[in-house]
This record gives structure tokens, C-alpha cells and sequence, in this order.
């Protein structure tokens, strides 16, 4: 099972998501968009690698990934849960 994605709230430029990783090793493969991120983890704990750099996270912490930044998101626990912030709305999360 892969991540399950739920927009919580969006407007003006700003839209918020939960993402569910259901299970330890659940990835997002590393990719870049133009939109700036920022990630709350609400459980579990997560590998992040943005920019090449290492970044481990656990619940209550938060990390901000700049425009254009090559990132990835692994889970390192079943059910972790991870709260985004994207500046400029991911219209692609809309279709």
C-alpha cells in the first residue's frame, strides 16, 4: 500500500495535507517542484533527504524544503504521519 494523501485545507496560496504512511519503508522516491514545503510529523518518525542532506524526524518536529530542493520522505515506522504545508497550492494534488 502506498501513501494515502488527504487535502485538509486550501486557499488563497496556501494548501495543507496529511499524508499516511502506512507502513515502515513506505517512500515518496526523491522528485522537486517549485512550491515550498513545509512538513510537521504528527507520528511515526521519517528520513527525510533534502538536498542531499540526511535529516531524521520524529513526532513534534518540522522541516522546510525551499523551491526547486530534490527531496525524498522515507517512514521509519508503521503508520507515520506527516502534516505539509505547500506555498503555491499543488494544483497537480487537485486532479
Amino acid at each position: 500500500m502506498g501513501i494515502v494523501r488527504e487535502i485538509l485545507a486550501r486557499g488563497g496560496s496556501l494548501m495543507l495535507t496529511r499524508n499516511t504512511f502506512p507502513a515502515k519503508g513506505t517512500k515518496a522516491e526523491t522528485h522537486t517542484h517549485y512550491h515550498e514545503q513545509i512538513s510537521y510529523i504528527l507520528s511515526g518518525s521519517f528520513k527525510f533527504i533534502v538536498n542531499n542532506e540526511e535529516k531524521l524526524l520524529k513526532v513534534g518536529e518540522s522541516l522546510y524544503i525551499p523551491s526547486n530542493a530534490p527531496h525524498s520522505a522515507e517512514a521509519l515506522e508503521d503508520n507515520s504521519i506527516v502534516l505539509d504545508v505547500f506555498t503555491p497550492q499543488r494544483e497537480d494534488f487537485l486532479r
